[in-house]
């Protein structure tokens, strides 16, 4: 039953479970009661999406040493009580039920789901490969 880390919007794996989306915003010109049916996301999960400004930060990323940055970045925010709460929950989750947490971005090596990964392994999560 491990969390599989996805990219919104593409085809489900079976057991794949929930799927959560861990995004600021939803998907662009698709209605709400089309999310899941389109393979986006079942549940908005924003807490764990980076804020506004650490997007743009990523965005506007063109170095190793930016891309640091921005995962400092990140990791402070996911430090934040709330944030660090909702990781225990689902790292916890993890070893009981099967769901997937995601986002939009095509290469996972350059957004945040690929430090979301890290942060859940290191709570303990089990996750798929």
């Amino acid at each position: 039953m491990p969390v599989r880390i996805v990219r919104l919007g593409s085809p489900r794996t079976p057991g794949e479970g929930l799927r959560i989306g861990t995004v600021r915003r939803p998907p662009r010109g698709v209605p709400k009661a089309e999310f899941a049916a389109r393979d986006f996301y079942d549940v908005w999960f924003p807490l764990l999406a980076p804020s506004a400004e650490t997007v743009a930060f990523a965005q506007a990323a063109r170095t190793p040493q930016d891309w640091q940055d921005f995962a400092r970045r990140y990791r402070r925010e996911m430090a934040a009580p709330d944030a660090a709460h909702a990781i225990g929950l689902l790292a916890a989750l993890s070893q009981q039920t099967d769901f997937a947490l995601g986002c939009y971005c095509e290469d996972e090596s350059r957004c945040h789901r690929s430090l979301l990964r890290e942060l859940l392994r290191e709570r303990g999560a089990r996750l798929a490969p």
